[in-house]
């Protein structure tokens, strides 16, 4: 592959210079990325290319392109290359109660839901805990794979109480809200929310469905919604790619003798870290 470099001093590295050579290289096929010499979809030269084109070692090379992977500018396909990545799906989970099919509704992107399991269980403690419940009560526990435009994005595990709609069973989950079936069928409209969310590494099975390799970056977001009376209704983790998809929250200033419970948005960082989840 030919490239022809029109930024960043010429897109070449400058040996005397104390910026680190790797960080330099990051710059360079970041100007490529942003004026579409290198387009959404293509795969960037090999790592031979890279070093023999900028006179670098192939540590230095691999530095550059983990650090662009890992922010999710390339993406890695295994036996394949290194690609340019589609730009990231910005979602408002962490201010709005849509919920995420509504969420990418509204962004005018096409979702859809694959259910791997939707079962009755006895609520393990660290579920019935979050949902008020007494060990072993019967939940729903529904396995979704998410997708956007047809590409896996979210993996996600919901648990319900069981007596407070206990037909949901019937209910399609593919192709429709969950919280519109609960507010519309059930009646039971969702008031708050209470979310947190961390980086984790993605495990074999995270991998496996979502098509990234193990221990890829995701966002792991975890929620408890409650009615108007306080009671706790659902309870949801949900892995989603750290490559595909970014979130967004507005941030008020609050006069501090203005401040209560409902008007404000407390943001706390919980366990940033990139590990792999059971």
């Amino acid at each position: 592959m030919v490239i022809n470099n029109r930024r960043n001093s010429n897109g070449y590295i400058n040996k005397k210079s104390v910026i680190p050579y790797y960080y330099q290289l990051k710059e360079i096929l970041k100007a490529l990325i942003e004026e579409n010499i290198l387009s959404q979809g293509e795969q960037i030269p090999s790592e031979n290319e890279l070093c023999q084109r900028y006179e670098v070692s192939r540590t230095v090379v691999r530095q550059a392109i983990n650090e662009m992977v890992y922010e999710g500018l390339l993406i890695r396909k295994k036996g394949k290359g290194t690609y340019v990545a589609k730009p990231k799906i910005s979602g408002s989970l962490m201010q709005s109660l849509n919920g995420f099919y509504k969420d990418m509704v509204v962004k005018d992107l096409k979702t859809n839901s694959e259910v791997l399991d939707f079962s009755i269980v006895d609520a393990p403690r660290k579920i019935a805990d979050r949902l008020q419940l007494e060990p072993g009560s019967k939940t729903f526990k529904i396995d979704r794979l998410r997708f956007v435009n047809d590409e896996p994005i979210v993996y996600v595990i919901t648990y319900i109480p069981y007596d407070l709609c206990p037909n949901l069973i019937n209910e399609d989950l593919a192709n429709q809200s969950l919280y519109e079936v609960m507010d519309k069928k059930f009646n039971l409209r969702i008031y708050k929310s209470r979310r947190s969310i961390e980086a984790v590494g993605a495990t074999e099975k995270n991998a496996l469905l979502l098509g990234i390799e193990t221990g890829a970056p995701l966002f792991l977001l975890k929620s408890i919604s409650y009615l108007q009376d306080g009671m706790p209704v659902e309870y949801y983790e949900a892995k989603h790619r750290g490559d595909r998809i970014g979130f967004e929250v507005d941030i008020i200033n609050i006069p501090l003798d203005k401040k209560s419970d409902s008007d404000n948005v407390s943001l706390k960082i919980l366990n940033i870290s990139s590990r792999k989840q059971d």
